[in-house]
């Protein structure tokens, strides 16, 4: 069978600082509470990456302060989902050389800028990730897709692309519309993402939304498989101008997390690693909820030294 490694989506979450009792109380800076939350689990999920691009001094720093066999998932850059991209966040240099009709404005889309642009981002983001890869701590690369990327032949040509610009990782597609999933449209997306070989991204999360992709377990390449958990609540999945940790603030139960141990264990027999990361990202829940998840697995908690 294969391993399963349980961690949670982001370890600087403001919540899980501030108001819960996870880290103890002389960890105060950064490294400290990474050192300290690898000492805990195998694997995190890297969520800043996806708001800010990342860079080969943090890869560098993160390398030093984990274990030799800990595993970091890196959030793809919104940018590179399809998703709008603040322009302040956009690396200094890109951004002053914009014409001025779209250094102007709040939000860029890729659409809208030079494709030399656009290719800079994608080799500056491979770039910054190469450290983790070489030091053979990189599992995978989440390309979450925005809601309103449908089934269609142009999107799937677009995942086609994400894999081969990031050709030297092990990317996985996390899909957020129904359309994927209608009907006969499971079948066919799952062989899609099974003919490129890419991870399926499995969700536990509220249904009901055209955003609601079903509680499907299924394992499209050999050597990787992943599920997260979003929560259950429908009230807080739709609240607009919520935080993060207050959209996915949910607590899951003994019970509900045991509705995935025969599905995990399923992906254990289909692929060499199962990712299972908790994005119930309020307070401690997250961390709750992957020691709960481990226990229920008999998963080893803590990274290979």
């Amino acid at each position: 069978m294969g391993r399963v490694l349980v961690g949670i989506t982001g370890w600087t979450e403001p919540t899980l600082i501030k108001e819960s009792d996870f880290y103890p109380p002389d960890a105060k800076t950064p490294e400290a509470r990474l050192r300290f939350y690898a000492e805990q689990f195998p694997i995190v999920e890297v969520d800043a990456t996806y708001y800010s691009p990342p860079n080969e001094r943090n890869s560098v720093l993160w390398i030093e302060r984990t274990p030799a066999h800990f595993t970091f998932n890196v959030k793809a850059y919104s940018m590179l989902t399809q998703h709008p991209t603040r322009t302040d966040r956009l690396y200094k240099d890109l951004r002053e050389a914009l014409p001025p009709e779209l250094a102007s404005k709040k939000n860029l889309y890729p659409d809208k800028l030079p494709g030399d642009v656009v290719d800079e981002v994608w080799q500056r983001f491979h770039d910054a990730l190469m450290p983790l890869h070489s030091a053979g701590k990189l599992g995978a690369v989440l390309f979450q897709f925005p809601p309103w990327f449908v089934i269609s032949r142009r999107n799937k040509a677009y995942v086609e692309e994400c894999a081969e610009r990031l050709r030297d990782f092990r990317i996985a597609a996390e899909l957020r519309h129904r359309s994927w999933f209608d009907g006969e449209n499971v079948e066919e997306t799952l062989s899609f993402l099974e003919s490129l070989d890419l991870p399926f991204v499995c969700v536990d999360m509220p249904q009901g939304f055209d955003s609601s992709v079903p509680p499907v377990a299924a394992a499209t390449a050999k050597d990787l498989a992943m599920v997260r958990f979003h929560g259950r609540d429908p009230e807080q999945w739709k609240l607009k101008e919520a935080t993060a940790a207050e959209r996915f603030k949910y607590d899951y139960t003994d019970a509900e997390l045991a509705e995935w141990g025969p599905k995990v264990t399923g992906l254990q027999d289909q692929a060499r690693e199962t990712h299972v990361l908790m994005n119930n990202c309020y307070r401690d829940y997250a961390v709750k909820s992957a020691r709960r998840f481990a226990t229920l697995l008999d998963a080893d908690l803590e990274p290979d030294e």
